[in-house]
């Protein structure tokens, strides 16, 4: 049925072509994490197949389609910012389509709202219907009529998603790197968190439908893949065992992947990291906070003790860690955070994303009456950023004088060039070599900021 909405959808758009002397356009915007973008390109391809074309701007666009996030009332809050200026260009344009998607429309309350406040939006659909784009956008064309369905949480089976993954995803950001989703969803329901609910259960690809695209990519001139899931240490049936067959792809140079959870990460996992040569010597570790009560609290499983004697064992196998840290979560002390500090002091990450506690409607968290003051928490947000950024300037100071590999990312036209380190540091280059996205160049490092390092280039 659907390859009949394609055709339907393929067919008018080649008449409109015909008809205005090109494609109708499109334009997709991207909110939250890398499994957003990796998925913002899989609608891409399928739109492109659609007979649509890809726009420059929104501005451009005769279909713009929004795939949201829903971890931080701060994302939803910039999509209807977003949202309030497509009104107004829907009204100069009333033949403007557009469509909201992801992680924050599942949640019944904000699809309620697309139907009692918005209903100048045309599509809005969920995490696990995307394969259905073609159905909705048909079902808009023909009757006129907002199309909200955010059904098939558990029904359908994402692990899957052969109508997605059967179009060739044919322009990303970058073409030298690329995410691959290896699970979706999330078990382990973080008090805090609202991603169990609007993702689902944990479901797993299937290895070799993983493997697969792997090798395509690889063979499409990607070098770098990043391996994404909620919680990617429990993919079933083995994320070591997957890590050593992706390292086996030819032509792929470094393998990366998030999100860890600590609780599930094995010894077995730690001697892939250290003995595979194309995976990166980087893992990204949430801490969240450095209580274990607040951990307890969290729903996080493993105390501050258990994610110290992790972390000691990862550093002293040579690996950089970045993490994330949540402070003024519901009923946190001056003790709680004072233990997030020490946690900080001790395993001395080398990035760190930092937070205020996020009410999110639906989690137990939210529930809480035993706020942090706001005043207090951003007190404490302050005062975490402080203990942090020297840590973070004093790694950097110690890899001046070193050469590093660095993965080429960005080229301007003056010859300023930028990329990664294999630790995930950011390096700033000049360079008149001819190089392009992707080159692997020695650079050494002369100087060391806090959130970057600049050096110039040696061998090839």
């Amino acid at each position: 049925m659907n390859n009949d909405y394609r055709y339907l959808i393929s067919s008018r758009n080649d008449r409109l072509a015909q008809d205005a002397g090109h494609r109708p356009r499109f334009f997709v915007r991207t909110y939250g994490c890398q499994m957003n973008e990796r998925d913002s390109e899989k609608m891409s391809a399928l739109l492109a197949a659609l007979g649509f074309e890809q726009a420059q701007s929104q501005d451009d666009a005769d279909f713009i389609l929004y795939n949201t996030c829903c971890v931080r009332e701060s994302a939803e809050d910039r999509v209807f910012g977003h949202l309030s200026r497509l009104k107004r260009m829907k009204m100069d344009k009333p033949s403007l389509m557009i469509a909201v998607c992801g992680c924050m429309t599942q949640q019944q309350e904000i699809a309620q709202k697309f139907e009692d406040k918005l209903s100048y939006v045309n599509i809005v659909f969920g995490t696990a219907n995307r394969h259905r784009l073609p159905e909705f956008i048909w079902r808009t064309i023909e009757t006129g009529r907002q199309v909200i369905d955010i059904s098939g949480l558990e029904e359908d089976s994402p692990g899957k998603l052969p109508e997605l993954d059967d179009v060739p995803v044919t322009t990303r950001e970058y073409p030298h790197k690329a995410g691959v989703n290896i699970m979706y969803g999330c078990d382990n329901y973080c008090a805090y968190c609202i991603v169990p609910y609007v993702r689902g259960r944990e479901k797993s690809r299937d290895m070799d439908d993983i493997l697969h695209e792997a090798e395509a990519l690889a063979a499409d001139g990607v070098k770098e893949i990043m391996l994404l899931g909620q919680n990617v240490n429990s993919y079933k049936p083995g994320f070591p065992e997957l890590l050593r067959r992706v390292n086996d792809i030819p032509g792929l140079e470094r393998i990366r992947f998030m999100t860890s959870h600590p609780k599930d990460f094995s010894d077995e996992l730690i001697a892939a990291v250290c003995d595979l040569p194309k995976l990166c010597k980087s893992v990204h570790l949430p801490l969240q906070s450095g209580s274990t009560r607040i951990l307890q609290d969290m729903n996080r499983k493993y105390t501050q003790q258990e994610y110290l004697t992790l972390a000691q064992k990862l550093t002293t196998a040579g690996i950089a860690l970045s993490t994330d840290i949540i402070v003024g979560y519901p009923g946190e002390t001056e003790e709680d955070f004072e233990a997030t500090l020490e946690v900080v002091r001790k395993v001395r990450f080398s990035g760190a994303f930092t937070f205020i506690y996020s009410k999110r409607s639906g989690t137990p968290a939210a529930q809480r009456t035993d706020t942090v003051e706001r005043k207090i928490a951003a007190d404490r947000f302050d005062r975490l950023t402080a203990e942090i950024y020297p840590i973070l300037l004093e790694i950097n100071q110690a890899k001046v004088g070193r050469s590093l590999p660095v993965m080429v990312e960005g080229i301007a036209t003056s010859g300023a060039c930028k990329g990664r380190a294999d630790d995930y540091a950011l390096v700033h280059f000049p360079c008149d070599l001819p190089l392009k996205q992707g080159d692997i160049v020695n650079v050494r490092i002369d100087e060391a900021k806090t959130f970057y390092l600049n050096g110039h280039v040696g061998i090839k």
